[in-house]
């Protein structure tokens, strides 16, 4: 039992990584990325792209924790494809790797659907999803809710594009702001490739290479047919130690 809880905390610091507000307890699913609300304004009138993606996370000691990932995004709708045995952290445990892979838990997909109100989080290697419901408040808010100003900070050059960068305040209509330093590509009709914010105290760098802006494949932002469907995080871990437990539980350390 001390493996799985070992796993399941590994799974929560990798899922972190991504901006998201809440982050997981002992027991439950790893947060989704959030792409809706104030940091889909962001983006600005980008509602169709693709992109490499990565987060890197600085907690208030300063300890960094980073996560590769693909992401698609069309119209408020967003897939954030992720290798959790990529994530890099000195609290991740040396066999957090294969441990996850043996659970069929190491590649996962985020898919957030504001237009549901709902979550999936699907997981390839088990053939199955999680289906959560939106509890953000953020979700709510439509881009008229929302103001943003914009003050230029300079010029600078950013993998290879020449960037204005910004500071940008977005204000809910609740009166709440969120604010970020920006890097706006001049060649790719200013798409952000670099954005640093602060959620929880902790400061999120998030930045994307080889961006296509073009609209993604609709079908993406759907959970896979076939797939088992569970509605909570228990019943799909009961599925999975069942299955580890009938194979044996976890591989050796190292192999």
């Amino acid at each position: 039992m001390k493996k799985y809880l070992s796993l399941l905390a590994t799974v929560a610091i990798a899922s972190v990584l991504t901006p998201v507000h809440a982050q997981p307890g002992m027991g439950g699913p790893p947060a989704a990325p959030r792409f809706y609300g104030k940091i889909k304004k962001v983006f600005g009138e980008h509602t169709a792209f693709s992109a490499n993606a990565e987060f890197e996370m600085k907690d208030r000691s300063g300890d960094p924790t980073a996560m590769p990932g693909k992401l698609a995004f069309l119209d408020g709708k967003s897939r954030f494809e992720m290798d959790l045995s990529q994530a890099t952290s000195s609290r991740m445990p040396p066999e957090a790797a294969a441990q996850m892979k043996a659970m069929g838990m190491d590649k996962m997909i985020a898919i957030s659907r504001p237009d549901k109100k709902v979550t999936y989080l699907v997981y390839p290697g088990l053939n199955a999803y999680l289906e959560m419901p939106l509890k953000d408040a953020d979700e709510a808010q439509n881009d008229a809710d929302l103001k943003m100003e914009t003050t230029e900070l300079g010029k600078e050059k950013l993998h290879g594009h020449d960037c204005v960068k910004n500071k940008v305040v977005v204000t809910g209509k609740d009166g709440k702001k969120q604010e970020a330093t920006v890097w706006n590509a001049s060649d790719q009709k200013k798409f952000p490739v670099k954005i640093e914010t602060t959620e929880q105290g902790n400061k999120v760098v998030m930045t994307f290479k080889e961006v296509k802006l073009a609209k993604p494949d609709a079908a993406q932002f759907e959970p896979p047919a076939g797939a088992t469907k569970h509605d909570n995080f228990g019943s799909l871990m009961q599925e999975i130690m069942a299955k580890m437990g009938a194979a044996g539980g976890f591989p050796p350390p190292g192999r």
